[in-house]
C-alpha cells in the first residue's frame, strides 16, 4: 500500500515537470522547422502568419499569397521540398532577438529542377500577447537573386513535332505553313455587319461564330482576329477574302499533309487534345494548349513525335537586365523515315477513283509496305485548319464512309486464298499436284447426301479431270471444296493458323486479326467447304492477305510486314510450307494471269510477268440469293518481284466481279514501270 506522503510526492513532481515544459523558452531553430514545413506544403497562409512585423508592413497576406501561387502556379512547381540545414543550437540563441538560420529549397519546374540555400532571419517580437520567433522575410526567400521590384518571368521555346517521310524523303506529314484569314475590327467602320455576312459564306461558317471571334475579352480595334486558318493552295479563295473590307491574311506555322486524301488513313492527322485525352496525359509534359494525334500513325507514333518546350526562367531587374534562374533546351520531336512510298501510295490510290476498298502493297523479298490505302478518304489538312461542321457532316453522311479506315477491316478473300489452301493440302499429302479430282457438274455435294438442299457451285464445267494448276487457274470451287473435306477442320485449322490466322499482326498499326470463324470453331459439312474457297466466315484484312502470299515467293518463309525503313527484313514464320510447294503454287499463280482461260488473264502483258489470284467474295444473307460481291486481286511481278499488290473493290457485281480489279492493278504496275 502506496502511503500518502508518498502519492504528494508524485503529485508535486508531475506539476513540477508540466510547469517547466510550460514555461520552456521558444526555439528559432523550432520556428524555423515549423515554417519549412509550411513552404513545402504550400500553406501560404499559415507562412504569413509567421512573418515580422516589418514584413508584414512590407508585403499584404493578399499579395503574399497570390505572388507564392502565381510563381509557383506559372513555372509549373513540383516535389517542392524546403528544409533547414544542420545549424548548432546553443544556449544562448534563446537570449538574442535575431538569429541568422540556414535552410534549403529544391523544387521541379517547367524549366528544370531549382535548387538553391539561403539564410532565414528571424527575430523574436511579442505578437498577440506572445514572444515567439519570426521570420523576417523579403523577396529573396522566393529565388535569392529576386530583389524587391524585380520580376519573374518566363520564356517558352517550341519543340518542333517530329515529322514523318516516305523512303524516298518525300514528306507524308510536316511542318509547314498555312494562311490565317482575319479581320481588323476598327477597319470595318459602318460595314459591319455586311463584312461579317460576307466572309461567313465565304468560309462556310456562321455569322455567330464570328461574333464569338470578334467579341473576345483581349479584342482591340487595330487588333488582327483570326478567324480561320486555310491551306496555302486556295489561292482563289485567300484573294477572295483579301477583296472583303477589313480583312487580312498572315502567314502562320502549320502541320501539313502533302500527300491529302491519298495517305490520309495511313498518317492521320493531328487536332486539340481533349480534356479527356489531357486527363491520360498530363503527367507526361502535355498541357491544355497542346495539339495531338489523332488517328494514323500520327496518333500511333505520338510519343516518338511530340517535341519537347523548352523553357527559361529569369528575373528581369529594375534596371532591365535579366539573371537567369533555370533553363531546359527545346528537344524536336523524333523524324521518323517509313518503308512507304508516296509516288506509289498516290498511284494506287488516284487508280481506285473514289470506289470503296483498299490496297496493300509489299516488297515481297523484304516484307517492306509500300502502301496502305483506304478509298475513298478525306483531306488531314482540312481537320488540321479546322474542318467546318457543315463539311464533317458530308463526309459522316457520304454513302461510301470514306471516315472509315478500310486497310484496318476484315473483309471474306474470296477465291483469293485458294493458293493457301493448296499449299496447306500439298502439304499435309492430301493432294499431289498430278492427281486430278472428277467433277462432272456445276454444282457438287458429297454422295451421302447429308448436306440436304446444299451445294457447292463452280463457274465453268469446261474440265472434269480437275488438277491443283488448272483448279487454280479456273478458279474451280468444288476442287477447292473437295480439298477442305478431305483435310477435315482440324487439319485445315491448323494449316491456317501456320499462315497467320486467329493471330496479332506483328505490326504496330492497330489491325483486327484474320478468322477462320466467329468463334474459331470449323465445323465438317457445308462451313468447312465454303471456308475453303474464301467464303463462309472466314475474314482476313487486306495487309494480311499481302503477306500470305510472300511464302510462294521465300521459298516457304512468311514474311513480317515491316512500315519503318531503319527496321531490318523479318521471317514471321519460318518454312511454314516447303520450297517445292511454295514453287508449284508460283508456277500456278504465273498460269493464272499468263494462260487465256485464266481468271486474271486481263493483266496479261508480254513487258511485266504478273502472277497472281483473283476473288470474288459474295455478300448475302441465304444461300440462293443474289447478294453484293467485293472483288479481290494479288498480284506480284513474277521476274522482278519487287511489288506485290494486294487490291479489295466493293460492290463490283456490275462491272464484271474481280475483272474490274484485275484492270486496276494491271494500270498501276503499268504506271510504276513507267515512272
Amino acid at each position: 500500500m502506496i502511503k500518502r506522503g508518498m502519492v504528494s510526492f508524485f503529485v508535486i513532481m508531475i506539476s513540477s515537470i508540466l510547469l517547466s515544459s510550460c514555461s520552456e523558452k521558444p526555439s528559432p531553430h523550432d520556428a524555423l522547422q515549423k515554417y519549412t514545413k509550411l513552404w513545402t506544403n504550400q500553406q501560404f497562409e499559415d507562412m504569413y502568419a509567421m512573418l515580422s512585423k516589418q514584413a508584414k508592413q512590407n508585403i499584404s497576406k493578399e499579395n503574399f499569397i497570390n505572388r507564392y501561387k502565381k510563381i509557383y502556379k506559372d513555372i509549373k512547381v513540383t516535389n517542392l521540398s524546403v528544409k533547414p540545414l544542420p545549424a548548432e543550437e546553443k544556449k544562448e540563441d534563446d537570449k538574442k532577438e535575431q538569429i541568422k538560420l540556414p535552410f534549403s529549397v529544391k523544387m521541379n519546374t517547367i524549366a528544370g529542377p531549382i535548387q538553391f540555400e539561403h539564410e532565414a532571419l528571424l527575430v523574436k517580437e511579442k505578437q498577440h500577447d506572445d514572444e515567439q520567433w519570426y521570420v523576417q522575410w523579403d523577396t529573396t526567400y522566393i529565388f535569392p537573386q529576386l530583389q524587391k521590384g524585380d520580376k519573374v518571368r518566363i520564356a517558352i521555346t517550341a519543340g518542333k513535332r517530329g515529322e514523318i517521310y516516305d523512303r524516298n524523303g518525300l514528306p507524308l506529314a510536316m511542318n509547314g505553313a498555312a494562311y490565317e484569314i482575319g479581320i481588323v475590327p476598327g477597319k470595318m467602320g459602318e460595314n459591319e455587319e455586311s463584312i461579317k455576312k460576307q466572309l461567313a459564306e465565304l468560309l462556310h461558317i456562321p455569322v455567330e461564330y464570328i461574333n464569338e471571334k470578334l467579341n473576345a475579352s483581349w479584342v482591340q480595334p487595330d487588333y488582327f482576329v483570326p478567324i480561320q486558318k486555310v491551306a496555302k493552295s486556295e489561292t482563289a479563295l485567300l484573294e477572295s477574302a483579301l477583296n472583303i473590307q477589313a480583312v487580312a491574311v498572315k502567314e502562320v506555322a502549320e502541320r501539313e499533309y502533302p500527300f491529302a486524301e491519298a495517305a490520309a488513313h495511313l498518317v492521320g492527322y493531328i487536332g486539340n487534345i481533349t480534356d479527356e485525352e489531357l486527363s491520360k496525359l498530363k503527367n507526361k509534359g502535355y498541357s491544355a494548349s497542346d495539339r495531338i494525334g489523332k488517328r494514323g500513325l500520327e496518333e500511333l507514333f505520338e510519343e516518338r513525335l511530340k517535341g519537347k518546350d523548352g523553357a527559361k526562367i529569369y528575373i528581369e531587374k529594375n534596371n532591365g537586365s535579366t539573371v537567369t534562374v533555370a533553363e531546359s533546351k527545346a528537344e524536336d520531336g523524333e523524324t521518323i523515315t517509313l518503308t512507304i512510298d508516296a509516288k506509289l501510295q498516290k498511284t494506287i490510290y488516284e487508280q481506285m477513283k473514289g470506289r470503296a476498298g483498299t490496297a496493300a502493297a509489299i516488297h515481297p523479298l523484304t516484307g517492306e509496305i509500300l502502301a496502305l490505302v483506304s478509298s475513298p478518304s478525306f483531306n488531314p489538312n482540312e481537320f488540321v485548319l479546322g474542318i467546318s461542321a457543315e463539311e464533317y457532316k458530308k463526309l459522316e453522311n457520304n454513302p461510301l464512309k470514306p471516315l472509315i479506315n478500310r486497310f484496318a477491316a476484315t473483309y471474306a478473300p474470296g477465291s483469293a486464298i485458294k493458293p493457301i489452301i493448296g499449299a496447306i493440302g500439298l502439304e499435309k499429302g492430301i493432294i499431289t499436284p498430278e492427281q486430278t479430282k472428277t467433277i462432272v457438274e456445276k454444282k457438287w455435294q458429297p454422295k451421302d447426301g447429308s448436306w440436304g438442299n446444299y451445294f457447292v457451285t463452280r463457274v465453268s464445267d469446261r474440265l472434269q479431270n480437275v488438277n491443283l494448276q488448272n483448279a487454280l487457274i479456273y478458279s474451280d470451287n468444288i476442287y477447292f471444296a473437295m480439298v477442305g473435306t478431305d483435310l477435315g477442320p482440324d487439319q485445315l485449322k491448323e494449316g491456317l493458323r501456320s499462315f497467320g490466322f486467329e493471330e496479332e499482326l506483328p505490326f504496330p498499326y492497330p489491325i483486327p486479326k484474320s478468322q477462320i470463324s466467329n468463334n474459331g470453331a470449323l465445323k465438317a459439312g457445308p462451313q468447312l467447304a465454303d471456308t475453303s474457297y474464301g467464303q463462309g466466315q472466314m475474314q482476313m484484312s487486306i495487309l494480311h492477305l499481302a503477306a500470305a502470299y510472300t511464302p510462294f515467293i521465300n521459298n516457304g518463309d512468311l514474311l513480317q510486314p515491316i512500315l519503318e525503313k531503319s527496321q531490318q527484313k523479318t521471317v514471321w514464320k519460318q518454312q511454314i510450307i516447303s520450297a517445292k510447294t511454295a514453287n508449284i503454287i508460283a508456277e500456278a499463280l504465273k498460269q493464272i494471269v499468263a494462260n487465256p482461260n485464266g481468271t486474271a488473264h486481263g493483266a496479261y502483258m508480254k513487258d511485266i510477268i504478273l502472277a497472281g489470284k483473283t476473288g470474288t467474295a459474295e455478300l448475302k444473307d441465304k444461300k440462293g440469293e443474289k447478294g453484293k460481291e467485293n472483288g479481290l486481286f494479288v498480284a506480284y511481278n513474277a521476274d522482278h518481284p519487287d511489288l506485290l499488290i494486294a487490291m479489295l473493290i466493293e460492290d463490283v457485281q456490275n462491272d464484271h466481279g474481280s475483272k474490274y480489279v484485275v484492270n486496276i492493278v494491271k494500270n498501276i504496275f503499268q504506271t510504276v514501270k513507267s515512272h
